[in-house]
């Protein structure tokens, strides 16, 4: 499955542990694991870091599409926004 052009934003903790990776990129996809596993084509292992084995995000990780939680099957529309945020927690 092919889609749209959708902007994906990672937090800068993440960006950090890749080299020359930007905070922001567009890619084309049409659900969000089609969107992490682009980032993944460019900066490989960064999907690793969102996604677990089964697969699915992982539980210190949110994704977020037109502000509802995500999951890897949520489908894209063409120009939506991607946002990956590490879990907040407190105590």
């Amino acid at each position: 499955m092919t889609g749209g052009e959708v902007r994906v934003v990672l937090p800068a903790v993440l960006v950090a542990l890749f080299p020359g990776c930007p905070r922001e990129m567009t890619v084309e996809a049409a659900t969000v694991a089609e969107a992490m596993a682009a980032i993944d084509a460019r900066f490989p292992g960064l999907r690793d870091r969102i996604c677990d084995t089964r697969p699915a995000i992982r539980r210190h990780m949110n994704v977020f599409v037109a502000g509802e939680r995500a999951r890897l099957e949520t489908t894209l529309p063409p120009g939506a926004e991607v946002f990956v945020m590490t879990a907040i927690s407190g105590g």
